[in-house]
């Protein structure tokens, strides 16, 4: 603990974003530049808790509250206050392979665990970890770490997301020979085509991506495993394989199951309008002068939302099924539990000030679709009440309550349905119910040689837990190498 009355006597501050009307002019990143005198202060705030909940990644309450990576918070920002950005660096990079991706990307768990957080603001660990990062890749300390020898064992992982980088970088330090199989044209998964540019810059994708190669790790780029080459041949070629494809199956609504000209799903949405950043001959899917209406209340959601303004749109709303979440916690969510109370992203406070408003519409959806010559033109609303019945709670349709909105663009963000499955059918792989990959209780298929791990397995979720799902894959795939692992 670097400065034990530091929590008394510095406020919260987080790093600064651009002003509103700066930021919206293009899709760049847009907060400010790190100040390291605040930082140093900022890491002064940690009162390195005999229990440091922030690093625990429990589950409470149904949801989990700390770092699932179980990252050295207390200690890294402890070398944060006191100058020492190497020793800082060190302790991070033990646990979490990319902090540059979740120092941008994470709802930060470990936040609303932090004990500051209980009765005043938490410490800002989340610009913490993102400071210590890009201090390493500004000052040439991330220089590539080639393993000092090399095993006989050839790895394939298909998938180049977050979980996939993550048990490629992990096998390759170990020092097995690995490849990296994606079907898209650039590498990086839902890190590259999923999320927008101006929350996390491809550029900085690109730059691990290119440090992973200097280390020894192979990418095969534009190559779908189970279309352009079979599962017979990866098996025949490689020790073991590590499917880590995600969850990129989108749900529907019921109201736009014909998908008429104008609705989209969020994914694709969000993937055009990258493509078009990164190839400028490429037509985005615009939302220029269009009145655009979004269904779904999460990440995705408020990504569209962000984007769409950026594009230029007439108007936008968002449509959230549940009820508007209270704007402090309850006594029912007490800490350490993550906080369920009402959050307001970037896209969200952009469209406030644009429009006047905040976009989102609670306890609402789509009835149905308005459409003029098999084009969209309207979308019809109906509110929704909380009932219970036979023990089970559900939202219901209220009677009367139909509302028209214009709408030229409907995107779809009501999150995802599981795998696509024609990997996993390719290598024989048993699907579960809910679209994710069958394993052992571990990573294991049942099929030799064959594992996976993220989202594909786990199901949707966060960059932070496709990491720990990575490095936990990894060193089950290296005792099935080697008979034993070393690994963390």
């Amino acid at each position: 603990m670097g400065k034990p009355t530091g929590f008394l006597e510095y406020d919260r501050c987080e790093r600064a974003k651009l002003p509103v009307r700066e930021r919206i002019k293009n899709f760049n990143e847009f907060y400010a530049p790190f100040n390291q005198e605040e930082r140093r202060r900022q890491g002064a705030r940690c009162m390195n808790c005999g229990v440091p909940l922030c690093q625990s990644g429990m589950t409470l309450g149904g949801m989990v509250s700390g770092c699932p990576l179980h990252n050295l918070i207390p200690e890294w920002n402890d070398a944060v206050y006191n100058g020492n950005y190497q020793h800082a660096l060190s302790r991070l990079l033990k646990t979490n392979n990319f902090p540059e991706f979740t120092g941008r990307v994470c709802p930060a768990l470990c936040e609303k665990a932090c004990i500051c957080g209980r009765d005043g603001e938490p410490v800002t660990v989340h610009d913490n970890e993102l400071f210590i990062i890009e201090t390493a890749f500004a000052n040439g300390q991330m220089t590539p770490r080639t393993p000092p020898s090399r095993t006989d064992k050839r790895v394939a992982v298909v998938g180049s997301g977050p979980s996939g980088l993550t048990v490629a970088d992990m096998l390759n330090r170990r020092g097995h020979n690995v490849t990296v199989y994606e079907k898209q044209d650039r590498p990086g998964g839902l890190l590259m085509y999923g999320i927008p540019n101006m929350k996390l810059d491809k550029s900085v994708v690109m730059r691990r991506v290119r440090l992973m190669e200097e280390e020894g790790v192979h990418f095969e780029l534009g190559v779908d495993v189970g279309a352009d080459i079979t599962a017979e041949q990866i098996l025949a070629d490689y020790d073991a394989v590590v499917l880590c494809c995600g969850a990129g199956r989108p749900r529907s609504i019921p109201a736009a199951e014909s998908m008429p000209d104008g609705v989209y799903y969020a994914v694709d949405y969000l993937a055009a309008a990258t493509r078009s950043l990164l190839d400028p001959d490429y037509e985005p899917i615009s939302a220029l002068n269009k009145n655009v209406v979004i269904v779904g209340g999460g990440d995705t959601g408020n990504d569209c939302v962000g984007t769409c303004i950026r594009q230029g749109c007439r108007s936008v709303v968002q449509l959230e099924m549940m009820p508007c979440p209270p704007l402090v916690r309850q006594l029912s969510n007490p800490w350490p539990e993550w906080p369920k109370c009402l959050k307001t992203d970037y896209g969200q406070q952009e469209a406030a000030e644009l429009f006047g408003a905040d976009p989102r519409i609670y306890s609402t959806t789509v009835s149905r679709l308005v459409t003029d010559e098999g084009r969209l033109r309207a979308i019809v609303t109906v509110q929704l009440e909380s009932v219970t019945e036979n023990g089970k709670r559900f939202m219901r349709p209220v009677e009367g309550s139909e509302k028209e909105l214009p709408a030229d663009i409907l995107l779809i963000a009501a999150g995802f349905t599981g795998c696509c499955e024609y990997v996993p059918e390719a290598f024989g792989v048993d699907v579960s119910d809910r679209g994710r990959v069958v394993t052992d209780g571990g990573f294991y298929t049942g099929i030799d040689k064959v594992f996976s791990a993220g989202d594909m397995r786990r199901g949707q979720s966060l960059v932070v837990w496709a990491i720990s799902e990575g490095r936990a894959c990894a060193a089950a795939v290296d005792r099935f190498l080697m008979g034993y692992s070393n690994m963390i």
